[in-house]
């Protein structure tokens, strides 16, 4: 709680990393309910402009390096839920 936090992820990819690849981090809250997404990457990282995480999700990662990190600023206990990292190289999936 209060401590910017780290949420890893990391990828493999046959192919060559490329101007294509798109990283997206969606979050579920515990008590479920809709997903909503709080971070994509698509050339330059797009941190979320709205909802819960606005202005607390920063980037982290090095696509160079197969790392898809993002950390979240003054985390409070209500930002508890599922989050789910998922990267696209095409044709790599």
């Amino acid at each position: 709680i209060g401590e910017q936090v780290s949420l890893k992820c990391s990828f493999t990819s046959s192919f060559p990393i490329s101007e294509r690849l798109t990283i997206d981090w969606t979050y579920r809250p515990l008590t479920g309910g809709q997903m909503e997404t709080v971070f994509l990457y698509q050339s330059v990282p797009y941190p979320t402009t709205v909802g819960k995480f606005k202005d607390r999700i920063s980037w982290v990662g090095n696509v160079a390096k197969g790392d898809a990190s993002i950390a979240i600023q003054s985390p409070v206990l209500s930002d508890n839920g599922t989050f789910i990292c998922s990267v696209k190289n095409p044709p790599d999936v």
